[in-house]
């Protein structure tokens, strides 16, 4: 099993969960997901 090196691990996750926005009645992407995206677009 490979290790996806821009997936963030709970500990991550829980230091920035502050930092997002409550949901407001929409549903909400993975914050997780979009954050990886953002720190892969960002390696590239």
């Amino acid at each position: 099993m490979m290790i996806d090196p821009c997936r963030l691990t709970d500990a991550q996750m829980t230091c920035l969960q502050r930092f997002f926005p409550k949901s407001h009645g929409k549903l909400r992407v993975d914050d997780r997901h979009v954050l990886s995206g953002f720190i892969f677009i960002n390696r590239s």
